[in-house]
């Protein structure tokens, strides 16, 4: 007696959702860089383009920023003048593009010489009790004063120059951070692990260069980033006033004030150098809240 058996259909299995969506791209590690943290991306883009713009600014299409042509005066933007000439003649586009170079100098250098003179300054009255009374009672005079009101006197005292003009700036910008890094350094030489130094007989130069210092880095980081664009903010303030770089060098500050007085007739004199220094400052802003929010880690994202 013969068996037959049915044979079952043949059932496919349902296909899953991974196959039917398309596969993930992973990022390498600069797309995650850029995903975490867009801000620095594009602040940090932004700075090295105006970097660049001011290094290679004479490959740019450029002709001599202090060439005068007489005949050429107040010449509307066009082919042969992209941003327009001045009252003298010279080529706004060239000195706006010239114009970065001190704008960028003076930014960075009294970001740099501010924070490491500042950083230097806290550090030691900090943590050594007996300096503290002093040099703090300077500092809280000197930041009474405006910073701006300062710079303004100090120039008045000195010639004219780029470098008085960053002198002037790290005056008053300086103890501002020797503030702030005061008070990390307050908090932070009540942890246990600088008692445990101190009890130790650890020097003193050793604590601070091991345990404090470290600490400390990133805050006067993010406050460099916004006394470059406050520095570069002041810088164009005292050259439009006649108490910052003298005429004869392209700054934005001084195109903006030489053409005021045209401002109601020809105002691209003004407008053009107005915008590349708020783009720069722009660029800087963002780059240093990239910062705080990367380097702080209660504000720093969770991706």
């Amino acid at each position: 007696m013969s068996t037959t058996t049915a044979s079952s259909p043949n059932f496919t299995a349902a296909p899953q959702l991974a196959d039917v969506l398309p596969p993930r791209k992973e990022r390498g590690p600069v797309g995650m860089f850029i995903y975490r943290h867009p801000t620095i991306a594009v602040g940090g883009f932004m700075v090295i383009l105006f970097i660049l713009m001011a290094i290679f600014a004479p490959l740019l299409w450029t002709a001599d920023p202090t060439a005068l042509a007489p005949a050429k005066r107040t010449r509307a933007p066009s082919a042969e003048f992209w941003f327009g000439s001045d009252m003298l003649g010279r080529d706004v586009y060239s000195r706006v593009i010239y114009g970065a170079r001190i704008s960028l100098i003076v930014g960075f250098a009294v970001a740099i010489i501010s924070a490491v003179l500042g950083l230097a300054i806290g550090l030691i009255s900090g943590f050594v009790r007996s300096v503290d009374a002093v040099v703090m009672r300077v500092v809280d005079g000197l930041m009474s004063i405006p910073s701006i009101l300062l710079a303004i006197a100090m120039m008045a005292l000195t010639r004219a120059s780029v470098e008085n003009v960053i002198f002037a700036l790290v005056v008053a910008d300086a103890p501002r951070v020797a503030r702030l890094v005061r008070g990390v350094v307050l908090t932070l030489r009540e942890q246990p692990y600088v008692e445990a130094a101190i009890a130790s007989g650890t020097r003193v130069p050793k604590i601070i260069w091991k345990h404090i210092l470290p600490n400390t880095l990133a805050p006067v980081t993010v406050q460099a980033t916004f006394f470059c664009a406050s520095a570069m903010i002041s810088e164009a303030t005292l050259s439009f006033i006649g108490a910052g770089t003298p005429p004869i060098i392209p700054s934005w500050g001084n195109i903006m004030a030489e053409g005021r007085a045209l401002w109601q007739v020809k105002p691209y004199i003004v407008f053009f150098p107005a915008i590349f220094l708020s783009l720069t400052v722009l660029s800087v802003n963002l780059l240093g809240d990239g910062l705080r929010d990367a380097l702080d880690p209660r504000m720093a994202k969770r991706i």
